[in-house]
């Protein structure tokens, strides 16, 4: 039985959370989703991070209660099943309770004023509210809501008998009577307004209720008489609608929009012919990409700071000023908002490492889980990523077809090989003397590159897999290379002759390919669930192990002294297995979709594992137990 491996850290933010990023005031941690994992992290240590396990798929809303004693985490799940909530002791990092009610997805959640209830809105399959009582972790009552999608919930901040829902086109007020464990509904009148409510604040003394629309408008309503009272921005929308709002201590109302904006709206005044007047825009700022969150971080001399999470998958802090009225951003975390498709360090140090996605590659700092380089190529995707052999270039692949080399610390285009490839870059690597690039493309191509001071050539062309070729490795003489394709075959070419030495062949889609310590073995592994091991010099398979029960092996690397395999499939775990004696000794749990590459740090500190979710989780490297015979 293998046991968990322990996760050091991750590199990632669920920015595509509505809501998703919280701050708990009382612990000054930041608590926000990633993938089926909650993370809770120290708000000045990156480094300091701690997990929450338990759901089976994508965390989809996140509330704290008002003492941040419980957290409550809701998810999606696939169709015809119930998705699960989760109540969290947050101060013991325990799970409380399970709750399961919801068909498909729980759209939203949020505790009562005295943290006794939970409301929790199913997704459009579902679209009832339900009532909880926390303590029991039973349901108290529950109703179908609007005929309509509802997106939103809210309780009242002074009773816990009230709460607010708003989706397309409905906005109700509910009123919840224990006595009779019920929940009744009362529209709220909006006249001629048909909006789609995303968000909703309720003030502190539940006098109005700031609701944002997809519309770009920011509603206002009286919640005693439950009726439109007032609107802004004052002169425009927001472009691509308000995706989340919040109170400011001083009443005022920040507003995020889908275009990235931020708004500081001021709030609501009478004005001479006792109406309220329209809400003025105060302060903006602009970060990148749409605003999924905004949650109050703290008070400082003259100043206030809320922290911003984006659809990018990047967080800011957002300062206001109350002298001179500026609001100022810093960006304070980011990630990979797309799959990665690579991960690889540079040749024997472990201290950075670099990552491929849509769009960009990027180099991380491992020990500080900080970004230090992001190089852009946008509206291409970049499949492979190698560092040469002296450090001095970073190499890619693309979808277009190029090939493209950049200055590891400066992100400067080096070279471009256009057109190395007609149907995209698949797998690349180097030599050892960093003169040439093997690469692979999904025609089924091997090209061998040679790379000078001033130009790039082609010195051969092999052809001989009739489909894409997903991974190439090196032996370290430069004189031979093995690669593994979709066809369901692996080559092993010489590099000398520019022929076929050997070829090996399987029912599946090989997606990995290693040379064991010695470069006596090949291991392979692909969608037919197997680890495979090969004679290098004849091809024949060895042995054949059961890498997964469940689905696709995506990926494999073998350690420095070739003891240890670590392999990562679509199953969504990290296996440590023991090299000879092929058992599986540890598995790590924590990605949400398919693992896309697993990478051994030089110094076996720690294992890299990268995921089709976005994400980058760091594992604390474990070597398997010394094997015994009975």
């Amino acid at each position: 039985m293998s046991q968990s491996l322990r996760l050091d850290s991750v590199i990632g933010f669920g920015g595509g959370v509505d809501d998703g990023l919280i701050v708990h005031h009382q612990t000054n941690t930041i608590i926000y989703p990633l993938g089926s994992t909650v993370v809770v992290r120290d708000v000045a240590d990156l480094k300091k991070q701690e997990f929450l396990h338990g759901h089976s798929d994508k965390v989809q809303c996140l509330a704290v209660s008002k003492s941040g004693r419980y957290l409550a985490s809701g998810q999606i799940t696939y169709m015809g099943f119930t998705a699960d909530i989760i109540v969290w002791d947050f101060f013991e990092r325990k799970m409380i309770h399970r709750l399961s009610l919801h068909k498909v997805k729980v759209q939203a959640l949020s505790f009562s004023c005295d943290e006794k209830y939970l409301a929790s809105l199913g997704g459009a399959d579902d679209n009832s509210l339900v009532i909880w009582d926390v303590e029991a972790g039973e349901p108290i009552c529950g109703s179908p809501t609007h005929s309509d999608h509802t997106l939103t919930v809210k309780f009242f901040n002074t009773t816990p008998f009230k709460l607010i829902t708003g989706g397309k086109n409905n906005l109700n007020v509910w009123d919840f009577d224990l006595r009779n464990l019920k929940i009744r509904e009362s529209g709220v009148q909006l006249g001629q307004y048909q909006r789609i409510i995303q968000c909703i604040a309720v003030d502190d003394f539940d006098e109005y209720a700031y609701c944002g629309t997809s519309s770009g408008d920011l509603l206002q309503c009286s919640l005693p008489q439950k009726l439109f009272k007032n609107s802004g921005p004052a002169k425009f929308m927001v472009s691509q609608g308000i995706r989340t709002c919040a109170l400011t201590p001083t009443g005022d109302i920040m507003v995020g929009g889908g275009d990235g904006s931020v708004y500081l709206l001021k709030k609501p005044e009478l004005a001479e012919d006792k109406r309220l007047s329209k809400l003025k825009v105060v302060a903006s700022a602009n970060i990148n990409g749409s605003v999924s969150s905004l949650a109050f971080a703290g008070v400082g001399d003259g100043y206030y700071t809320f922290l911003a999470g984006t659809g990018m998958c990047e967080m800011y802090v957002l300062t206001y000023y109350l002298n001179d009225g500026q609001l100022s951003q810093e960006l304070i975390q980011s990630c990979h908002p797309f799959k990665i498709n690579d991960v690889v360090f540079p040749a024997a140090y472990s201290t950075v490492f670099a990552t491929c996605s849509m769009n960009d590659i990027r180099v991380w700092h491992r020990d500080q889980c900080r970004e230090l380089l992001r190089i852009k190529v946008p509206n291409v995707e970049c499949n492979c990523v190698a560092f040469s052999a002296d450090g001095k270039s970073i190499i890619s692949g693309w979808s277009d077809g190029k090939i493209r080399a950049f200055g590891p610390q400066t992100g400067k285009l080096l070279y471009t090989i256009p057109d190395a490839h007609p149907q995209g870059v698949t797998a690349i690597t180097g030599t050892s003397d960093s003169t040439r690039v093997i690469s692979g493309g999904g025609e089924g191509m091997v090209r061998v590159w040679l790379i000078g001071k001033v130009s790039q050539s082609m010195v051969a062309s092999m052809k001989e897999h009739k489909s894409a070729v997903n991974c190439i490795a090196m032996r370290s003489n430069d004189e031979e290379c093995a690669s593994a394709s979709s066809d369901g075959s692996c080559i092993i070419w010489d590099l000398k002759r520019f022929k076929r030495n050997t070829a090996m062949f399987a029912s599946t889609f090989f997606k990995a390919i290693a040379y064991d310590q010695h470069e006596s073995q090949l291991v392979t592994t692909g969608t037919d669930r197997k680890i495979t091991y090969w004679d290098a010099y004849d091809g024949q398979a060895i042995r054949v192990i059961d890498g997964s029960l469940t689905d696709a092996m995506n990926t494999l690397d073998i350690s420095p002294e070739g003891n240890v395999l670590v392999s990562g499939g679509s199953d969504k775990l990290v296996k440590i297995w023991g090299y000879d004696e092929g058992l599986c000794y540890y598995d790590g749990r924590g990605h949400s979709g398919a693992v896309t590459k697993v990478k051994i740090a030089p110094d076996k500190s720690n294992i890299i594992s990268v995921g089709s979710e976005g994400a980058i989780f760091i594992w604390d490297y474990k070597d398997p137990p010394l094997f015994e015979e009975n």
